[in-house]
């Protein structure tokens, strides 16, 4: 889950149970928070680290396809573009900010004694002390979900984790009572407890929190109460809104104007992979043709991945060129180049102007989305406006800032992704 340019991608998001609410059926909603964001040439700077993270994420997703399921690599975006769940884990409960992450499926957390451990604002879990933690055997289908890489001498399972970055996690792989604000508690979660972590976590946060398609992931985990299924709302740039992630009952997303698109299911099965048939601006679409393009240049179901914790998003060159072809043409602002090399179109702005676009629709099969302005063109320096659309030869990703003002409803059971265009300021109220 991720990395809004003042809400999701400059501050750490919280997952936090300040107006944490409940439903009679098992739903649950938790809110979504962020620090005051920085400003100035410090606010810029924040940017462009997010805009980096995301093609460092985009790398290391796509390494995981060629090193298959059993793998628990992943990627996580540091302070500055990062969703923070919060949680309760242990009995008694202690209280923890993992990072939310659909790129990925083991929740994990610090845990004591330390080998070596980051700092963390929160205090360090330690299972020593909870009555309810249990370590799994090696022989167990969690530890093998879990992508166990090897036993410690009593046969319990143990993990390793190691992010493109150089960070890593290693420890054990036992159960936990896992809660959200007390109201709801789930037994024997498995999770992954840390002994060994390095690296540029945040100290925001305390761990990672899974929640991507696979069987280990704690949206699989608590299926028998949340349905398979969560949701997201996430705001725009400049709203003073918080945003909100719901589960079971409180996610379903229903109405007359909601479109749906298939889960495509590949390998490895964290991610949610949706197909992307083209992109039309204006009235000008450009379709994925026979050139190469999404998942190892072959140009069929499930050739792109929704992501929350990408803040860009990448398409096949085809596609790119046609969007970026049909924009220049349309738009009248003055041009100018991304000095750094990033990005393919630019514009220069005045304080506070945007930039004048035809409407940017993005065609999944069964579903059409329009992209949101603000989130089309980012500021990424001082006067310099960006397109956040960028070309990729091998993996696509959609992103973050198209997915803002859409309820977004993931349902495994069903096998569908459901977008519903809304106000995600006004919804939360």
């Amino acid at each position: 889950m991720a990395t809004l340019i003042y809400s999701l991608l400059l501050s750490s998001i919280y997952f936090t149970l300040s107006s944490y609410a409940s439903s009679d059926n098992g739903g649950f909603t938790l809110d979504l928070l962020h620090r005051d964001p920085p400003s100035g040439e410090a606010r810029f700077r924040s940017i462009r680290s997010a805009i980096d993270r995301s093609f460092s994420r985009k790398s290391f997703l796509l390494s995981k396809l060629s090193k298959g399921i059993d793998s628990v690599d992943a990627t996580i975006t540091g302070a500055g573009g990062e969703y923070v769940m919060k949680f309760l884990i242990g009995t008694p409960p202690v209280e923890q900010l993992g990072i939310a992450d659909t790129g990925s499926d083991l929740l994990w957390t610090q845990c004591l004694p330390c080998t070596q451990c980051y700092k963390q604002d929160s205090p360090l879990f330690n299972p020593s002390k909870s009555r309810s933690y249990r370590p799994i055997s090696c022989q167990s289908s969690l530890c093998q979900a879990a992508g166990s890489a090897s036993c410690d001498d009593g046969n319990h399972c143990q993990y390793q984790v190691s992010y493109g970055d150089r960070s890593h996690t290693a420890g054990d792989v036992g159960t936990e009572t896992l809660s959200f604000g007390g109201k709801i508690s789930f037994p024997k979660v498995a999770f992954g407890c840390g002994h060994d972590n390095d690296g540029t976590f945040s100290q925001t946060g305390s761990g990672i929190v899974g929640l991507g398609g696979g069987s280990v992931s704690i949206v699989n985990q608590l299926r028998s109460t949340t349905g398979g299924r969560f949701s997201y709302c996430l705001t725009l740039l400049n709203a003073n809104a918080s945003s909100k992630i719901s589960f079971g009952s409180d996610a379903v997303v229903s109405g007359s104007d909601v479109v749906s698109t298939p889960l495509v299911k590949k390998s490895p099965d964290t991610y949610y992979y949706l197909t992307l048939e083209g992109i039309s601006v204006g009235e000008k679409r450009t379709e994925i043709g026979s050139s190469k393009a999404g998942f190892g240049g072959s140009v069929e179901e499930g050739n792109i991945i929704i992501d929350s914790g990408t803040m860009l998003t990448f398409v096949p060159q085809e596609i790119y060129d046609g969007v970026l072809a049909a924009l220049a043409e349309a738009i009248s602002a003055e041009k100018a180049t991304d000095l750094q090399g990033t990005f393919g179109l630019c514009y220069r702005v005045s304080v506070g102007q945007g930039i004048d676009s035809p409407p940017v629709t993005v065609h999944f099969t069964g579903a059409d989305l329009v992209v949101e302005a603000v989130s089309l063109f980012v500021e990424v320096e001082e006067g310099l406006s960006c397109l956040t659309l960028v070309a990729s030869q091998d993996l696509s990703i959609f992103g973050n800032l198209f997915q803002m003002n859409y309820h977004i409803g993931y349902d495994l059971v069903k096998g569908e992704v459901s977008f519903q265009k809304t106000d995600c300021a006004t919804e939360q109220e």
